[in-house]
Parts: C-alpha cells; sequence; structure tokens
C-alpha cells in the first residue's frame, strides 16, 4: 500500500488483527519492511502490525539528502496521522533505533512503547570518517561494494554458511536500495547524537541487543539502559546486528513478552 506523507510516497502494510492496538515496525539501514518477516506471524496474532519502508528503501520513494532522524520520525509521525492511529508501540533496530529514539524524545506522545533494537544513540570515535567513506563509494560505484561487509557485520560467520532462505531475500533488498535512500541516511547517522538526550525518554522502553554485534555493541546498548529511565536491557547470545533475523525465536519472545505486559 501507498500513502502520501510528506510530500513522498511512503509503502506500508497494516495486518494483524483488527481492533488490537497498534505495533509499528522500523527496519535498518539498507533493508526493507521484509526484514520483519520472522516476527509477522507472532505479532499479528496479538496486534495490529504496521510495517513500512523508511523513505529511499524499500518502495518508497526518496528524496535528495541530506537526512535526520527529526525528520525519519516526522514521516512515522506522518503515517500514523494518515492512517488515523493516534498510539502506537515503536519497535526499531538499527536505524530503526535511532528513529525510535527521536520519537521518544519529539514525538513522546505517539508512543505506547518504545522497543530499541541493535542500535546507538551517539556514533563512537572515528565512525563519522567510515561513514564518510561508505557514502563517497556508494556515490561512485553504487551498493554493491558494501554487500558482503555488511552482511559480516549483520551476521554469524555460521549464519552465513547455513544460507537461510531469508538471507538471499536481505541481499536482495540491500541491492535494491535507492543510492539516494541510503546516502540520506547515512548522513542521518553520522550525524547522530543522542545520548545525553535519553534522559527525555519517559515512554517504557525494552532495548534489545545481539551479544556479538560489533556495529552497536552490548556497551552501546548499556549506555542507553543507564539513560532512559524506564528501561530493560536483554542481550541475545549467537547474533549479530540484525538480531530479530539470526535469533528470530529469541527476539520475538522477549519482544511480546514486554508488549503483552505494556499493553494490559
Amino acid at each position: 500500500m501507498q500513502i502520501k506523507v510528506n510530500g513522498l510516497a511512503m509503502n506500508y502494510e497494516l495486518t494483524g488483527k483488527e481492533g488490537a492496538p497498534v505495533v509499528v515496525l522500523s527496519h535498518s539501514l539498507g533493508s526493507s519492511m521484509v526484514m520483519w518477516e520472522p516476527q509477522l506471524p507472532t505479532l499479528e496474532s496479538h496486534f495490529q502490525v504496521l510495517r513500512y519502508d523508511t523513505r529511499g528503501h524499500g518502495e518508497s520513494e526518496a528524496a535528495p539528502g541530506p537526512y535526520t532522524f527529526e525528520m525519519l520520525a516526522e514521516d512515522v509521525v506522518g503515517l500514523l496521522n494518515g492512517l488515523g492511529v493516534p498510539l502506537a508501540h515503536f519497535v526499531g533496530l538499527s536505524m530503526g533505533g535511532m528513529i525510535g529514539q527521536a520519537l521518544g524524545i519529539y514525538h513522546p506522545d505517539r508512543l505506547l512503547s518504545l522497543i530499541l533494537c541493535d542500535t546507538a544513540a551517539v556514533n563512537p570515535p572515528g565512525s563519522r570518517e567510515i561513514w564518510a567513506e561508505r557514502i563517497d563509494l556508494v556515490r561512485k560505484e553504487g551498493l554493491a561494494p558494501l554487500l558482503e561487509p555488511t552482511l559480516d557485520r549483520w551476521f554469524t560467520p555460521e549464519f552465513i554458511r547455513q544460507a537461510p532462505p531469508i538471507l538471499k531475500i536481505i541481499r536482495q533488498q540491500f541491492l535494491a536500495t535507492s543510492i539516494a535512500g541510503y546516502v540520506g541516511c547515512s548522513q542521518a547517522i553520522m550525524a547522530l547524537d543522542y545520548l545525553e538526550n535519553l534522559g527525555k525518554i519517559q515512554n517504557p522502553t525494552l532495548i534489545v541487543v545481539g551479544e556479538e554485534d560489533p556495529g552497536t555493541p552490548v556497551s552501546a546498548a548499556r549506555a542507553m539502559q543507564e539513560r532512559i529511565i524506564d528501561s530493560k536491557l536483554v542481550i541475545l547470545p549467537g547474533a549479530r546486528h540484525l538480531s530479530n533475523v539470526e535469533q528470530a525465536e529469541a527476539f520475538i519472545r522477549a519482544v511480546l513478552e514486554f508488549l503483552l505486559r505494556k499493553t494490559r
């Protein structure tokens, strides 16, 4: 489905239990709503599930960058407004978790709860230079040179060797991401600096991280948990960055337990 949000065509799907609370799912950089397929059957049996493609990803329209997380959060608010959803639980992974932080800081009145997965609130030293190099490479050569290094950060070697069907889909979605969308969102990540504002988040928050995540490690998750007042941390063994894919059962178990408790 498509809806106009902030002047752009945004792709979304609203499925699940009619009349139930809404859970919004927000994906990582270089992905799409498809990455949430492992969680859909469980979530749809309890909630309405609203998945969407971030601008410049999947089937959502791109706009020239740079983007900011405040802008990407406004896209979520615009989507909720367009669909007549006053309040929602928000689950974001990686870049989606950064959008979630912006929502918690600037739009807490639209949230029932926050689930921030494999994400960070500030860039570690030296990372801005790495992002600048990636942006330059993508502008010159497209996304293909980044595919294998990205998958190595996203998944353990064991998971890649097993080559489950969803891995092929994730490869395809990464390569299908628009250059403008990847670059614009990467520029938002370069400017990420929410750590000292996390105390403003009052919504109940679950923080989930893969124990082996190299990009947004357990230390980054702990730093967030220490600053968000009503928060809990869950560490998932045997997962790198896309913990919802690599450890799908443990991930949905933690998420569902939290959501059901916050929905009662």
